[in-house]
């Protein structure tokens, strides 16, 4: 799986899923680094089949409305140290991949992985 994991997230999530044998690229990664827009994110995730991993609430609309991102994995933590969401992720990949593997949009809070659409 391939992921694009976005400016306000943590860089180092991309090594956590790379661990996992996955290809993780972030917002840094890309010719305008973390001013990238979001149309432009989309477009790579779909190129690219690439699932986005965003905070950002407008992937969650721009994929309802429009099927772009690609596929969305949506943190829904609240405000929590970057450690202890990469702590999170880590513990929750195997879901998370199980999930991103029938459904196109999942949510992740401190609890639980939730696939929605």
């Amino acid at each position: 799986m391939r992921f694009l994991v976005d400016a306000h997230l943590p860089r180092r999530l991309c090594e956590i899923i790379a661990k996992h044998g996955h290809d993780a690229i972030h917002t840094l990664d890309l010719p305008e680094r973390n001013a990238t827009r979001d149309r432009v994110i989309n477009q790579i995730s779909v190129d690219q089949e690439r699932v986005v991993v965003s905070k950002d609430t407008e992937f969650f609309y721009s994929h309802i409305l429009q099927a772009r991102p690609w596929k969305l994995l949506l943190v829904r933590t609240g405000n929590v140290s970057a450690r202890d969401l990469c702590t999170l992720i880590d513990a929750s990949l195997p879901r998370i991949e199980a999930a991103l593997g029938s459904h196109t949009l999942v949510e992740i809070d401190r609890t639980k992985v939730t696939p929605k659409i």
